[in-house]
């Protein structure tokens, strides 16, 4: 698999060997230096543990070996990656505070990142400006703090904008929290959130929400996963169709306010 940061990319192979090449400033490229790269290069740190996933931040990594621990490394001015710290690291670390988690999911944001575990629990760190961490503050968090939902819904998926993130729980509802001014959150209205928040208009829970018609959205189909962008959310259902929320850079997305209707469901 593939990922790509601001001005780096990172890569892991068939055999569970780790790439990195482009900009190394902060050492996000894992390769023990703040050197660039023009080819790939193999991360030799690992001691021969295998890697299965990677994603990339703004300026760090985020990679989880087969055995589903979690390591990070590169820029870490703001807490994310997760060591309890706010100090770069040339080559991947592992974040100790959640090795007794089999991680299953990662994803990065611009200065944030978000973890999910085997069971269900979603932790976030980093950058936290505009509560995209979404613990119910915004302070900078430099280690993994859990990410509460009501009932203590499961999470199945998650996925990180630039200042604001997305998740899927067990029961098929969509959540976002973060920065929202554009309306990236779904929620119709322009403001940010620091605790994870439904998306009324993809709720499957039978009792209210907003139904964009112009999707066509059937809510007892499921969401399959959702992609946030700088400034938008996209949600596909199992059908293939999306709904978009938020304003696109460059009018890439844009729904019309009277698209978008009051219903029971």
């Amino acid at each position: 698999m593939v990922a790509a940061g601001a001005e780096h990319t990172a890569a892991v192979s068939e055999e569970g060997a780790l790439y990195g090449w482009g900009w190394g400033r902060y050492g996000n490229l894992g390769l023990g230096d703040r050197n660039d790269r023009l080819v790939p290069e193999k991360v030799s740190t690992l001691n021969g543990e295998k890697m299965n996933m990677v994603a990339c931040g703004w300026r760090h990594t985020i990679s989880v070996s087969d055995t589903g621990r979690l390591y990070t490394y590169g820029w870490s001015k703001y807490g994310q990656l997760g060591h309890g710290d706010f100090e770069d690291h040339l080559v991947p670390h592992k974040v100790e505070s959640l090795a007794d988690s089999f991680i299953k999911q990662i994803a990065g944001g611009w200065r944030h990142t978000m973890a999910l575990t085997s069971d269900g629990k979603l932790y976030g760190w980093g950058w936290n400006k505009f509560g995209q961490v979404g613990v119910g503050d915004n302070a900078d968090h430099c280690s993994p703090v859990l990410v509460k939902f009501p009932h203590e819904q499961k999470v199945v998926q998650v996925s990180c904008g630039w200042r604001h993130t997305l998740a899927i729980t067990e029961e098929k509802n969509v959540f976002s929290w973060g920065r929202g001014t554009n309306g990236q959150l779904g929620h119709g209205e322009s403001m940010d959130r620091n605790v994870p928040k439904i998306i009324e208009a993809l709720s499957v829970d039978g009792s209210s929400g907003q139904q964009i018609e112009s999707s066509k959205l059937d809510p007892l189909s499921g969401k399959t996963w959702v992609s946030p962008t700088e400034r938008y959310a996209i949600v596909p259902d199992e059908s293939g169709q999306t709904v978009h929320s938020g304003k696109g850079n460059g009018g890439d997305v844009s729904v019309p306010e009277n698209d978008v209707k009051r219903i029971r469901m």
